[in-house]
């Protein structure tokens, strides 16, 4: 009898005694090795959820599709954990957390003030930049109407509308001392669909002295190489001896852009520590072609700094590499991974902590919000106007040797 032949028989012979076996541990789980009990533990489970769904699915009283209510599981699974920075992304959800940040209107960042709204970014290539706007004037009067005494948010809906559209603005300027030019411009803009830019860059002079800035919107993928042109453009074709990076409103993004930025500014030595569940402890560190330790750096920061932001803010102080100008940071010491699911969703949960080159955790422990990264110089009030960037400045070129 061949070798074959003979294992076919075994088999089968032994087929009858795995069935009983079966038949019988499957009315003892408990009598399983752990690793199988544990799966059948956790099928049993998932089955729950399953059978929950195909239930809702053919009998509830009016159709549901099996793709929304797939949705509204994970959903709701990710919402049990009770963490505001993590959630799951629809299909569509995930598309648009994709896409370029636009936004229809003229193309300025404003705050509010007593006469109207206080222009403190104009982004460049805008229906604002073309017409002539600058930071630090103020839009006084839309379509004839004066603003003064509006709120924020009904100024600024006077403002916005479909692309193509005209709006009329009457805009001032300040005479020095935040007192506004009596005498008001009037232009036409036409509105536009506007790309919100990752970078910005200005040169300013103050005290006679050229200084950059350079604004950061989001850590998002190749961010690091705008910074890195932006810097160089200032400090080499501008003259500039000193830079502003200002993270002000910035609410981070990838961690690896933190890393590749700060490097922009620390020419070695540990960026950030991250610290995870399911993943080894990792040291990212400066990787190298910074410039001059002799060109002074501000950053400049408000409450709404916060994660990859902060990452780089607290490197640059551990470092002594940079002043920190505003307020504290928001306080977050947890970072995020996206994981892109199969029905085109994805998942954006928080995977583990991250601490400082001095071994600060910014958060409260955990998904707690924390301290932050308390500033060198603080500013009280109107971080986020003009008035924060003119602090940054003045404390940038009081500096420069």
């Amino acid at each position: 009898m061949s070798s074959r032949r003979r294992l076919i028989y075994v088999l089968a012979a032994m087929l009858p005694i795995l069935l009983v076996v079966g038949v019988w541990w499957g009315g003892h789980p408990e009598d399983l090795p752990s690793f199988a009990r544990s799966g059948l533990e956790a099928h049993g489970e998932t089955r729950v959820v399953d059978e929950a769904l195909e239930r809702i699915s053919s009998d509830y009283y009016r159709p549901v599709s099996t793709a929304s209510l797939a949705n509204a599981s994970v959903a709701g699974a990710v919402a049990s954990l009770h963490d505001r920075f993590s959630r799951y992304l629809s299909p569509k959800e995930f598309h648009e957390f994709d896409a370029p940040p636009s936004f229809t209107g003229i193309g300025v960042e404003v705050a509010p003030e007593k006469h109207g709204l206080l222009i403190a970014r104009v982004f460049d290539s805008s229906p604002a930049a073309r017409g002539g706007l600058r930071a630090g004037e103020s839009i006084v009067g839309v379509n004839g109407r004066s603003i003064g005494g509006l709120s924020a948010d009904r100024a600024r809906a006077l403002i916005v509308g479909p692309p193509g559209t005209g709006v009329t603005l009457s805009v001032a300027r300040h005479a020095g001392a935040g007192e506004r030019d009596g005498n008001a411009r009037t232009l036409k803009l036409t509105r536009a669909t506007i790309s919100e830019p990752v970078v910005a860059s200005a040169t300013q002079t103050v005290h006679g002295v050229r200084l950059g800035v350079v604004a950061l919107a989001t850590f998002s993928p190749g961010a690091h190489s705008e910074v890195r042109g932006a810097v160089e453009h200032e400090l080499h074709r501008e003259g500039a001896r000193g830079i502003v990076l200002d993270l002000r409103d910035n609410g981070g993004g990838l961690v690896e852009e933190a890393q590749l930025i700060a490097s922009i500014f620390v020419k070695h030595g540990t960026i950030v520590t991250t610290r995870g569940r399911t993943q080894p402890t990792q040291t990212l560190s400066a990787v190298g072609d910074a410039i001059s330790p002799r060109i002074p750096v501000v950053v400049l920061v408000d409450a709404n700094t916060a994660s990859a932001s902060e990452i780089v803010t607290a490197a640059l102080q551990d470092h002594h590499r940079a002043t920190i100008v505003g307020t504290h940071t928001f306080g977050k010491g947890v970072f995020q991974e996206e994981t892109p699911l199969s029905g085109g969703g994805a998942l954006d949960i928080t995977v583990g902590e991250y601490f400082t080159p001095d071994g600060r955790n910014l958060g409260g422990g955990g998904i707690r919000q924390g301290a932050g990264v308390e500033p060198e110089v603080k500013i009280a009030h109107g971080v986020d106007t003009p008035y924060g960037l003119a602090v940054a400045l003045n404390t940038l070129a009081a500096k420069v040797k």
